[in-house]
């Protein structure tokens, strides 16, 4: 997954594809792992309520194309996505 605008299809849990759009990536040295931040298309228009970011990991394969997305599953992963977060945001208001 390049950096910048980019979108990707994820399945929900009901097997519903939904158009997601990126907010970042980051690569984790500790977990071995690449991770995702995102929030479905559409989102950002609705002010009534805050958006819902989601995240997820994946591997990139060998061949270079992006792996599967993978649910976060420990503590320790879910704090590191969290920091990563607040810093992304505050760099964002900060500009």
């Amino acid at each position: 997954m390049e950096h910048g605008e980019k979108q990707i299809t994820v399945i929900d849990e009901n097997g519903n594809e939904q158009l997601c759009e990126v907010l970042f990536t980051f690569e984790s040295e500790e977990f071995k792992k690449s991770y995702v931040l995102y929030y479905p298309v559409g989102a950002e228009e609705d002010d009534s309520e805050e958006i819902e970011i989601h995240a997820s990991s994946f591997s990139p394969r060998e061949d270079g194309e992006d792996g599967d997305l993978e649910p976060i599953e420990t503590e320790e992963e879910w704090d590191l996505i969290e920091e990563m977060l607040n810093t992304f945001l505050d760099e964002e208001e900060a500009e």
